[in-house]
This record gives C-alpha cells, sequence and structure tokens, in this order.
C-alpha cells in the first residue's frame, strides 16, 4: 500500500467510526471473489451461444421455459457452493458491532450476505434461491417451495399448468417493492456511503451513489478497475472487497 492510500484508508476509517449513519452498496465484484460468476461470465461455454434476453427475460422464459430454468438451476448450484469471503464478513462484523447504523444494499441475488451474518439486507435485483410463481395462481397464491407443484423442468401447478420461475429481476422488470426506495433513503441519510464491487453501469442502483454524493456524504468506491460512477467518489480505492474491507473495517 502505498502513502497516499494508506492516508485515503486511515481517513475512511476515521469517518466509518464518526459516522452515524452507513450505506454500503454491493455489486458482482463482492460475490465473484467467492466463485460466483458475474452475470456476463455465467454465460460461457454451453451457455455462450445465448443471448441474455434469453436467459433472463420473461419473454425469454415463456419462449424456452426449459432452458432458461436449466441455466438458473446451474447458477443455484454455484451459488450453494460458494461460501462467504473475507469481505462479507468484515460487513458483517461492523454491522454487529455497530446496531442500527449500517444499511447495506446488494445487487447480487445470492445469500452470502446473509450467511456471513448481516441481517437486514436490501436486495434490489431479487433472490436467486426463492422460486416464485410466473402468474398469480389461484390454487396456490403463496408458493414456499415447489412440493406441491408437480415436477419438471420448470415445475408447474397441477390444477392450471402455472408455471415456476426463480425470484429474480429480469429485464424490464420492476425492483421489489419498496427495495429501491428504501436504498434511495438509506444513501439520502447516510454519513459515509462504501459502493463495492460494481461497475456502476447497471441503474437504478449505480445513482445512489450521486444521491449520497449530492446530500453530503462521504463517498468511497472499492473496486479492482474503474468504474461508471467513479466521478461521484470522493476516494477511490483499487482493490478487490477480500481484500480491501477488512483493513478499512477491521476494528471501527
Amino acid at each position: 500500500m502505498d502513502a497516499r492510500t494508506a492516508r485515503d484508508v486511515s481517513d475512511l476509517r476515521q469517518r466509518l467510526s464518526a459516522a452515524q449513519k452507513v450505506c454500503v452498496l454491493t455489486g458482482a465484484g463482492m460475490s465473484a471473489e467467492s466463485g460466483i460468476p458475474t452475470f456476463r461470465d455465467a454465460q460461457s461455454g454451453l451457455w455462450s451461444k445465448f443471448d441474455p434476453m434469453q436467459l433472463a427475460s420473461e419473454a425469454g422464459f415463456r419462449a424456452d421455459p426449459g432452458l432458461v430454468w436449466d441455466w438458473y438451476a446451474e447458477r443455484r448450484e454455484g451459488v450453494r457452493r460458494a461460501q462467504p469471503n473475507a469481505g462479507h464478513v468484515a460487513l458483517a462484523d461492523y454491522e454487529r458491532r455497530h446496531p442500527g447504523r449500517l444499511t447495506l444494499v446488494t445487487q447480487n441475488v445470492d445469500d452470502l450476505h446473509q450467511r456471513a451474518g448481516s441481517r437486514e439486507v436490501l436486495r434490489l435485483h431479487g433472490d436467486i434461491l426463492l422460486d416464485r410463481w410466473l402468474e398469480s395462481c389461484p390454487h396456490q397464491p403463496s408458493l414456499t417451495d415447489t412440493s406441491r407443484a408437480v415436477s419438471g423442468r420448470p415445475p408447474k401447478c397441477p390444477s392450471c399448468g402455472n408455471l415456476v420461475r426463480p425470484g429474480v429481476v429480469w429485464f424490464g422488470e420492476m425492483l421489489p417493492e419498496g427495495a429501491m426506495e428504501a436504498a434511495e433513503r438509506a444513501a439520502f441519510e447516510c454519513d459515509v456511503m462504501l459502493v463495492v464491487g460494481t461497475s456502476g453501469a447497471v441503474w437504478p442502483a449505480a445513482g445512489l451513489a450521486r444521491v449520497a454524493h449530492e446530500a453530503g456524504a462521504h463517498v468511497a468506491i472499492l473496486n479492482p478497475q474503474p468504474s461508471a460512477i467513479d466521478d461521484q467518489a470522493h476516494v477511490c480505492l483499487r482493490g478487490t472487497a477480500a481484500g480491501v474491507l477488512p483493513g478499512v473495517l477491521e476494528g471501527v
């Protein structure tokens, strides 16, 4: 670590120690360190010939439900095998030391933050391990698992044929109700915002850094490469979540 980076880290630690409210936004790079491919990287091998709209849209699912279901089944297995990394643990430990101070917002659809110990996580893009109906089902309005659905790829309602789909946000879909509003409120109210492991190219999540910056928060971006929202940061720390977050948060 060079002298300038060391000063930036020391300043950030002091700000985090004094902050009343902290907002953290995490992206795909956070989970990639645990071995979960980013959305684009997951379209490799067998899946490299498919357009994203075939694999991550309602239209694509309706056109070929089995294809999309199998791709998500493979991704789900990868999530289940993965383990939280040191960055996940550092955030969870900071939250535990400072109850009520941290709001964690994630673009990731895995459960690594929760398994690391983070209790309150705003999941902007849904939950890949959750099943839900493609359409409202009059026979089983609340689907908590697929035990009552006919087996298949994907499972379906034995009464009306309604299909089960992954509980993620596909292209063109609304974010979970209230999630973005809560995230914007956390960004507006925070004293310090950390943006970790995201390219800043996915909206509306990428706009949270601007919300925090314009409200007077100190914005720090932690990412190995430059991001599309670096101009909103007071400081950019070049490194991975697992490599940088423990040193920033430990003992703060």
